[in-house]
């Protein structure tokens, strides 16, 4: 029998679950009854390719009552099919918004398409204020049927997203207003209205966009609807057991597995279809659709080291109040994609997260893309990277050494280093950490123990490294350190050999001056 078909960039439910096409579908139709069941507006925030379009064209499916799509679905004996309703489809996902011009004519363009799609009179609706458009349509869409009206919007805050990483923040203020402006004729035409969905990545404050709209019920974090997009781990199993023979599948999960929204733990969807469409290739797909070089300019602007990125800890309020005049930079990294929840911390009632990047595939290509940024090895990067991984597998410690000292040697300290940096120790494990990560070694960072924090441990399936950094002191006192508090006693029970590694650096020279090493015995 011939295998399913991989939706690889197929948005449209239609298509997929047409009978002659044969694509894989996984059912998440259960998941939009229960939304319908409970509520009227939604909100939900996802990073770009997670399935939020797709979503979104069942939702319509469903509520247009398009019966012979759903056969053989959770929701199909569960909806009244003889019941529809009309349907306003608004996306921003296709084309550029780089001013106030092309805003305006997209909007215009999709008011309509929307009014020819219902049969509406769009000369009788269309004013040159959107917002009065747009409340023009939904009443006409309410009146022709005597239906109450279902409003889906994808990729609502694109046109901010397109301009909010400018020096210049008119475009994205005038993209809000434009915006802001529009999203006001759903609050006016509440009388109207049966069902409302927005989709974007960002999550604006609502005070600022959605002004008078809030009836908005966010899920982004709702455990009932951690799984509305993305894949499970039974997904994997169940829906793809045509692809996954002879796979690891425990290492699909390293590389992408580990979004949480509070639930279970979440495939990237877009790297999966890839993956398996590439023959069980192991690689960066979702990274590499994206445009990430704007995380540098970010990170250099926040001040933060990657390294601090894996344990920090934010507040409810810092990812709920994000805005352009205040582009806060760990809500960013959650809201696109590169970082996600490890757990959350209630402290008499105050609600806290803990951050980290989710899977091999970020980590990898973020520290890689921070050591492309930071040094001059592009040519010899992949090189350095191989003798450095050899060196640890083959215990030449030496080759390490003179590895990290030319990784240090081709650092331009201008720009972002063209500061006091260099004095902190902190700065050197960041350094070591993206290069060490960028090859995909398992490292822990500040890896507690009951008598402190090793700096570093790297992991080998035979063998643990533990390593302590220091920075213009003698000699030595880096893997004395690692003696005295007994850092090696907390791996013991691995049964693996381990190596105590001390690196000493210098802030002068900016770069390894001393490297000790013992096997614990």
């Amino acid at each position: 029998m011939k295998k399913k078909k991989l939706p690889i960039g197929i948005q449209t439910f239609s298509t997929i679950r047409d009978p002659k096409e044969n694509y894989v579908y996984v059912d998440k139709t259960d998941i939009a009854f229960n939304l319908i069941d409970n509520g009227s507006y939604y909100f939900l925030s996802r990073p770009r390719r997670f399935g939020k379009s797709l979503f979104l064209d069942t939702l319509s499916e469903i509520f247009k009552g398009s019966k012979q799509l759903f056969e053989g679905l959770a929701i199909y004996d569960k909806w009244d099919w003889n019941q529809s309703y009309p349907v306003i489809n608004i996306s921003f996902a296709v084309g550029e918004f780089f001013s106030r011009e092309t805003i305006k004519d997209r909007i215009s363009t999709i008011l309509e398409h929307n009014c020819i799609n219902l049969l509406i009179d769009n000369d009788k609706c269309k004013n040159s204020q959107l917002g009065t458009y747009f409340e023009n349509m939904i009443r006409d869409a309410f009146q022709k049927p005597n239906q109450k009206v279902v409003i889906l919007i994808d990729e609502y805050d694109k046109p901010i997203l397109d301009n909010i990483h400018k020096e210049d923040k008119q475009p994205s203020t005038d993209a809000r207003e434009i915006l802001r402006n529009f999203y006001s004729a759903i609050k006016a035409s509440d009388a109207y209205i049966k069902f409302v969905f927005l989709t974007g990545v960002s999550k604006f404050s609502k005070l600022n966009l959605f002004s008078g709209l809030n009836n908005l019920n966010d899920i982004t974090i709702d455990t009932d609807y951690s799984t509305i997009t993305g894949y499970t781990h039974d997904d994997i199993i169940n829906e793809f057991s045509e692809y996954t023979h002879n796979v690891d599948l425990e290492e699909v999960r390293c590389w992408y597995n580990g979004y949480n929204y509070f639930g279970e733990p979440i495939y990237n969807p877009f790297d999966i279809l890839l993956f398996f469409s590439k023959n069980a290739v192991f690689s960066n797909y979702w990274w590499e659709t994206g445009n990430p070089s704007f995380l540098i300019e970010i990170l250099k602007k926040s001040n933060y080291n990657l390294p601090e990125l894996e344990n920090i800890i934010v507040s409810k309020e810092t990812l709920s109040a994000f805005d352009i005049e205040h582009i806060d930079v760990v809500a960013l990294l959650w809201q696109t994609g590169y970082l996600t929840f490890d757990k959350e911390i209630n402290i008499f009632g105050r609600i806290t997260y803990k951050m980290k990047i989710p899977n091999r595939e970020i980590q990898i290509s973020l520290n890689a893309l921070f050591l492309d940024y930071l040094t001059n090895i592009n040519g010899q990067k992949a090189q350095i990277q191989n003798n450095v991984a050899i060196s640890l597998l083959e215990l030449k410690f030496d080759v390490f050494k003179q590895n990290i000292h030319s990784l240090f040697a081709s650092i331009s300290y201008t720009g972002y280093v063209n500061n006091n940096i260099g004095i902190y120790e902190g700065y050197y494990v960041s350094v070591v950490f993206a290069f060490l990560s960028s090859i995909g070694l398992d490292i822990v960072l500040e890896d507690h123990t009951n008598k402190g924090r090793i700096d570093m441990t790297i992991k080998t399936p035979d063998t643990i490294f533990i390593l302590e950094f220091k920075v213009d002191v003698p000699e030595e006192t880096a893997i004395q350190q690692i003696k005295t508090k007994k850092y090696y006693e907390k791996y013991l029970f691995e049964n693996k050999t381990i190596y105590l590694l001390g690196m000493h650096f210098s802030s002068t020279e900016k770069n390894i001056v001393g490297f000790d090493w013992e096997i614990f015995k």
